[in-house]
């Protein structure tokens, strides 16, 4: 493909799935400018973002991914390539220098503190995983546009840094009353440290609920979770969704009476502001969720949901609310007033759009 006709910016991974909601959120933003976007990812094509060129493949084993990490940045020809992987910027940078193309690097969690909630990257096992991470955070800053999740993560001394927060998209969003029985929805990535299995005790203990996970589940949790949710007591009240694209996600929480969020407090978690509680209150969705320290001072200032320390105590909220459901119809009200003051109708993917308009362009 020549230069003329190669797309404007070209999203490289190999760790996220083409349905990722970020991905998706960035690519309309792009699309908003009329930029053009190919993007190349891992599951089912169809997931990918409406209007980009989608390439996607299977998740594959490690070396798979180390051998896809060498050649994917080979593989676009756009003008603008942005990867979102810490092992993949070595080689991208190499390859954007070598073609003169623009390098935007995005830097949405904090990777050292997340690799500390991982089993299998702890001690000499973890050390390469490890060391990549610090490597990719050097190397960050060196690129084009660094764009980064949230204030507190590194590197902070890139040449060029936004700060792109995980702020709801108001057009993949579905806010609407509840309807039906009592359900709760979690959004989401489903491991223990995020929660999983509280959530799932939680409705366990609350006869009168159910509940959708929409999300993919950790492999190491997948065969126990099975097993927990087709027993007597919660057979057909849990339901896996697996991995959605982010308008179908929300579709499925269309009438929901409540959310989720039961992070646990690990190294990765513990200053995280997780964008799905944004979501949740952008939606109306009463909150339940565990004391982090972000996370519960939005919903405080909110009074969009309920902070809870234990499972037992989260479970005798959901019997409460689906005893007195004039609660959860005062947090609704609550949430969707002070979502409506405090999130943007515009994003913060607007402003990254803006800045590869700008290296496309030539500006600053």
């Amino acid at each position: 493909m020549s230069r003329s006709t190669a797309p404007d910016v070209g999203i490289i991974t190999t760790g996220h799935d083409v349905a990722d909601a970020r991905l998706h959120k960035i690519t309309a933003a792009l699309q908003h400018r009329d930029l053009t976007v190919e993007l190349w990812g891992l599951g089912d094509a169809d997931g990918g973002p409406a209007g980009a060129t989608v390439h996607s493949g299977p998740r594959g084993n490690l070396v798979q991914r180390l051998a896809r990490t060498a050649v994917l940045p080979w593989r676009t020809s756009a003008k603008v390539v942005m990867t979102v992987d810490p092992d993949m910027i070595p080689v991208t940078r190499l390859v954007t220098a070598l073609r003169r193309r623009k390098l935007v690097v995005d830097v949405h969690e904090d990777y050292e503190r997340l690799l500390a909630d991982r089993a299998w990257a702890k001690g000499p096992a973890g050390l390469p995983a490890r060391l990549i991470v610090r490597a990719g955070s050097k190397l960050a800053a060196g690129a084009d546009l660094t764009v980064v999740a949230d204030s507190h993560l590194a590197p902070h001394q890139a040449k060029h840094r936004l700060v792109v927060q995980n702020l709801p998209d108001h057009g993949f969003l579905a806010p609407s009353p509840p309807t039906g029985t009592p359900r709760a929805v979690y959004v989401g990535d489903l491991r223990t440290s995020r929660g999983l299995f509280d959530m799932v005790e939680t409705v366990a203990a609350a006869p009168e609920w159910s509940l959708d996970l929409v999300g993919p589940v950790a492999p190491s949790d997948r065969d126990r979770i099975e097993a927990r949710i087709a027993q007597p007591d919660l057979d057909g009240r849990v339901r896996l969704h697996g991995r959605q694209p982010p308008a179908d996600a929300w579709r499925i929480a269309h009438g929901a009476w409540a959310s989720l969020a039961m992070l646990q407090p690990t190294p990765a978690f513990i200053e995280a502001m997780p964008s799905k509680i944004y979501e949740y209150l952008a939606s109306g969705l009463p909150v339940l969720s565990t004391r982090l320290p972000r996370q519960s001072k939005v919903i405080e200032e909110s009074g969009g949901g309920v902070l809870v320390d234990s499972v037992a105590e989260a479970s005798e909220t959901l019997r409460r609310w689906s005893a007195d459901p004039g609660e959860l119809e005062k947090l609704r009200d609550h949430a969707l007033q002070w979502a409506s003051t405090n999130l943007p109708t515009n994003t913060p993917y607007d402003d990254l759009a803006d800045a590869i308009l700008n290296l496309l362009r030539g500006t600053a």
